[in-house]
């Protein structure tokens, strides 16, 4: 079968690879159907491996080159003898964490934290970006008519996004700030206005996104490189300040502006993941009485939630999608173009053809 493959930073191809093998009692074979790129597919092609193991991964075993995909929806081909919750035909997204299920986190429901923890298409036998994958049966959930493929193609990032949102307590009428408008940036718009927040304000010092970010018509898009953020935002809020805010660039300047424009007592999550440590005044947290809070993936048990917030409507997370291209074009017209530091696109989906 064909499958884009990670074999080293700048060295991902498109090629002929086994099919995997027969089914365990709890696995489900699929074809993969559409499947997103993600920033952590980015930085491994650009500087890994990083996430993607060198040495034998402690929970699934996988290492070296990888089969590469983990936001991705599919059609089940398979099932075995003890899955009971998709048949053959069935379209599904994927929840790709892989977990040990037994640990202190897995056991409290925190299966993101497991110290073992692997993900589909990063350190798994296999990914979305290929004519077949097998996985557990608690990754595969099916799609509701109302939810195209496209859209369960997006689940995985919006996750993500809803879960930086909501650790920070946002409640319906609150005002949010994101920083950064990614892809993740502008599903957490989305997801924050689908939430109830009033207002919604998205820094972002790139042209192009901003010019997406705007698009999606759920909220004021501000430019850090004219504006001072922290004023801006309390222009906007009567004096206040944001209620929360969800920094989602990954950058000092985005923490630091988020930090300075949310109201005393307010909260910041750290969605967008730092490359190089970043520095904060803890003087001003305590001043404030301000709440730094870290998010780490999402809660596996999230998807149906999602899902359906996303049928039925009030989610339109399509809107963040750029294209869909070819997996054949996977490096050209997908990572290469990503990367551009002139990119007009926001989120890509790759199209898997079997």
């Amino acid at each position: 079968m064909r499958a884009a493959v990670f074999h080293d930073r700048h060295d991902i191809r498109v090629e002929d690879v086994p099919e995997p093998g027969p089914l365990g009692p709890r696995d489900v074979r699929l074809r993969p159907s559409l499947c997103g790129i993600c920033g952590t597919d980015l930085h491994e092609y650009a500087a890994g491996p990083i996430v993607i193991p060198t040495e034998p991964h402690p929970l699934t075993g996988v290492s070296g080159a990888q089969i590469l995909g983990h936001e991705f929806s599919a059609t089940v081909l398979e099932t075995g003898a003890e899955v009971s919750g998709v048949a053959p035909g069935d379209r599904v997204s994927v929840m790709p964490l892989l977990y040990c299920g037994t640990c202190y986190f897995c056991r409290r429901g925190l299966n993101h934290l497991c110290p073992k923890m692997a993900c589909t298409g990063l350190s798994w036998h296999g990914g979305g970006i290929a004519e077949q994958v097998v996985v557990p049966d608690y990754q595969v959930h099916r799609l509701p008519d109302t939810v195209t493929d496209e859209q369960g193609a997006l689940i995985e990032p919006t996750a993500v996004a809803a879960y930086g949102i909501d650790r920070t307590g946002m409640v319906p009428g609150d005002t949010v700030l994101i920083t950064g408008a990614g892809p993740i940036g502008a599903l957490s718009a989305l997801y924050a206005h689908a939430s109830g927040a009033a207002q919604v304000i998205v820094s972002e010092p790139h042209e192009g996104r901003r010019k997406l970010a705007d698009a999606l018509g759920v909220a004021t898009v501000l430019d850090p490189g004219s504006t001072d953020i922290a004023e801006a935002v309390r222009d906007l809020t009567g004096g206040v300040g944001a209620d929360v805010a969800a920094e989602c660039s990954g950058s000092q300047a985005g923490l630091t502006s988020a930090l300075a424009a949310v109201r005393a007592h307010g909260a910041v999550t750290q969605v967008g993941l730092h490359v190089r440590p970043a520095t904060i005044d803890p003087m001003d947290l305590s001043n404030r009485d301000l709440s730094l809070i870290g998010t780490w993936c999402y809660p596996v048990y999230d998807w149906p939630r999602i899902t359906a917030l996303v049928g039925s409507g009030r989610l339109p997370v399509e809107k963040v999608l750029s294209d869909v291209i070819d997996a054949g074009d996977v490096v050209a017209r997908g990572f290469e173009r990503l990367l551009s530091p002139d990119t007009d696109a926001q989120k890509i989906l790759v199209r898997v053809e079997g």
